[in-house]
């Protein structure tokens, strides 16, 4: 388990799995088009596979296994270097969507026009499919850096 100052003691997979019931609850009742499990190693991962489907089951959604989440201002790169994501959505335009910023990105690299406007912009989007208000959007992208989300637990945990 980890530990911490506040004498909490929560561990890693009950934590990860709390926030992807939060997310998937927050998809299904309309709060969020798309929402992203935390980061997990492939060890993490196959031991939560089964209940995160589970659960996506039960809230009538869709997940769809991510192993190299677009990287935008959204968070630092090294935020998800290496992990899986699950992103959950109600619908398959959602994750098609999402694929299309995928796919403009690798567009823009190859066409060497992935300037900071255009880093922004996918940005930008992408914050959108995640249905974040456009005051919290604009505050990201004003920020010198990207930042990482606050997590209560350890990335990873001793058994």
């Amino acid at each position: 388990m980890a530990n911490h100052k506040e004498g909490l003691k929560i561990d890693n997979f009950s934590f990860q799995l709390g926030m992807i019931n939060c997310f998937i609850e927050m998809v299904a009742c309309g709060v969020k088009r798309m929402a992203i499990s935390p980061p997990l190693s492939e060890d993490d991962y196959a031991r939560i596979q089964g209940a995160s489907e589970k659960i996506v089951s039960e809230f009538g959604m869709s997940s769809y296994l991510e192993k190299s989440l677009l990287i935008t201002d959204l968070q630092t790169e090294d935020f998800t270097k290496g992990k899986w994501l699950i992103l959950y959505y109600r619908d398959d335009a959602t994750l098609d969507a999402y694929h299309g910023l995928k796919s403009k990105k690798q567009q823009l690299e190859k066409a060497d026009a992935y300037d900071e406007a255009a880093r922004k912009g996918l940005s930008r989007e992408f914050m959108r499919l995640l249905s974040y208000p456009d005051d919290v959007i604009d505050a990201k992208l004003s920020q010198a850096e990207p930042s990482d989300p606050y997590v209560l637990t350890e990335s990873r945990e001793e058994s």
